[in-house]
């Protein structure tokens, strides 16, 4: 895709960018755009492999569950660049199970990757934002933050979760000139999503979209680059949904 310079010259950090779903399509993005992007990912080999075909993104392993980790890679793009203009989080655990079968672990595992490490990542990047006295965070939720659907409390929960974390810590930063939003797809086709859910299930959920299809990650990804970007420069603490859904 070609690009229009909506990044030029900011240094972009994008978690869960290994592999081909939403992170690694937004990292190609915001590069089209030309920003400076750092892309992390807690699977190294994977990490690696998209860092090849990106080219010329900088890669730093990152468990977001980890707080050390988390601020290792603010601190690595800080010295390497001098700054952190957009922190984009896209790290998030899924799956599928009843609220009556689900154990404490499997609830907890979710909400500490997918809520959680939104936290600490924000937490991270505005610390330094507040210092620049500039900056954007663009957190990835999910219309299921709004939407009830069998089987995904502990995701439902953690991606509502993150909606009201950006719009509370919008606020919090707002009169520091930082912006914090978020986009909540509603389903984005990549391969992860036939590993945590069915297929019979990913054709019902399609067949709900007004397009009779799931998303590109890369139609998300045009969002999440207009929310980084100057275009938004009057948006905060809003959640955007990328979705075709109808009632």
């Amino acid at each position: 895709m070609t690009g229009h310079d909506l990044l030029r010259d900011k240094v972009v950090v994008v978690t869960a960018a290994a592999g081909t779903g939403i992170g690694s399509a937004t990292a190609k993005r915001c590069l089209e755009e030309g920003a400076t992007v750092v892309i992390s990912d807690w699977h190294e080999r994977r990490l690696k492999e998209t860092h090849e075909a990106l080219g010329t993104a900088h890669a730093v392993p990152c468990d977001v569950t980890d707080e050390q980790q988390v601020q290792h890679l603010v601190d690595e793009t800080v010295e390497r660049y001098g700054r952190i203009d957009v922190m984009v989080n896209n790290a998030g655990l899924g799956g599928e199970k009843s609220v009556l079968d689900m154990t404490d672990d499997e609830w907890a595992k979710v909400l500490d990757v997918t809520l959680n490490g939104t936290f600490r990542c924000t937490r991270a990047a505005l610390r330094r934002m507040v210092v620049q006295r500039s900056g954007v965070v663009v957190n990835n939720s999910s219309v299921i933050g709004w939407r009830a659907q069998k089987g995904q409390a502990h995701y439902a929960a953690a991606k509502a979760g993150v909606m009201a974390l950006t719009r509370c810590a919008a606020m919090d930063v707002a009169e520091h000139g930082i912006r914090v939003n978020a986009v909540a797809p509603s389903l984005a086709a990549h391969p992860f999503l036939t590993k945590v859910t069915s297929e019979e299930l990913l054709t019902e959920l399609a067949s709900r979209e007004a397009f009779g299809r799931a998303a590109e990650p890369w139609e998300v990804a045009n969002v999440i680059v207009f929310l980084a970007s100057d275009y938004s420069s009057y948006l905060t603490g809003e959640v955007v949904s990328v979705s075709s859904q109808h009632p």
